[in-house]
């Protein structure tokens, strides 16, 4: 082969100069707290992984929080799954819990983009020594995260699920987690925070806690607020679905002395 040869066959595999898009860069967002403290949250610029997003569910979530805070806050081991920006992690820490270990898909940005919010939380509140970011995939083997937790406690007292209903196939994997970090007690619970935002594809969303209980969780709706606008204004359907959060708390059933269930229904 010739040089010319060599030449020609290189270029072919050489990009134009604007082939690729540049790189996003992080944006920021406030969130008020009840108190009327403000947290600054970083987002990273863009990711496929939808974490350059401050979710309804993850805000409504971090309310539920600090309005019963007795309850599920103070004192307890927390952890959360598929965190983004991580604001229902950060309000536990500001709120006195014991530890709180706050995770998202083990993408580097992802987490780097976590730990910066959590130092920059600790400038207001000092949580840093509480909290801590791990990357983590759902379904996986949970070893990892239980280390995290103080001595003597075996699993997570809450856990802290915000909008990831919507992924209808890791639906199995997150109910293997629940069971596998949830502490087998009777006040344990996993909180599970989500908006429709495809209104049609509801009875998917919904199916989650149908695994839950075929696992012997108990299902029970606490929350269902409606914000004052949909999160993305060009999606389809019923508008008042796509503004509501519905939250559900799921514990183990065999520990409970009574049942509840509900949900939201397809309007029409």
């Amino acid at each position: 082969m010739s040089s010319d040869d060599v030449d020609l066959n290189n270029a072919m595999f050489e990009e134009p100069n604007d082939y690729f898009e540049p790189e996003k860069p992080a944006t920021y967002t406030e969130h008020t707290l009840l108190s009327g403290q403000i947290l600054r949250l970083r987002l990273v610029g863009h990711n496929p992984l939808w974490g350059h997003y401050l979710w309804n569910g993850a805000q409504v979530l971090s309310t539920y929080l600090q309005k019963h805070a007795a309850q599920l806050v103070h004192g307890k081991n927390i952890l959360e799954l598929g965190a983004g920006a991580g604001l229902p992690s950060l309000v536990a820490a500001t709120l006195g819990a014991k530890k709180v270990v706050v995770t998202d898909y083990p993408d580097a940005e992802l987490i780097e983009n976590l730990e910066a919010n959590i130092t920059t939380c600790a400038l207001l509140s000092e949580p840093a020594a509480i909290i801590i970011a791990e990357g983590y995939l759902w379904g996986s083997p949970a070893k990892n995260l239980l280390a995290h937790l103080p001595a003597l406690a075996q699993r997570f007292d809450v856990l802290l699920l915000a909008d990831l209903l919507f992924n209808h196939s890791c639906h199995a994997a997150l109910v293997s987690t629940i069971l596998d970090t949830l502490a087998r007690t009777p006040e344990a619970e996993a909180l599970v925070f989500f908006t429709p935002y495809r209104p049609w594809l509801l009875e998917n969303d919904m199916a989650f806690f149908d695994l839950c209980r075929d696992k012997g969780l108990e299902v029970q709706k606490v929350v269902e607020e409606v914000m004052e606008k949909v999160m993305f204004e060009d999606d389809k359907g019923d508008e008042m679905l796509r503004r509501t959060v519905f939250g559900f708390k799921v514990r183990w059933r065999d520990l409970m002395d009574t049942q509840g269930d509900g949900g939201p229904r397809r309007r029409t």
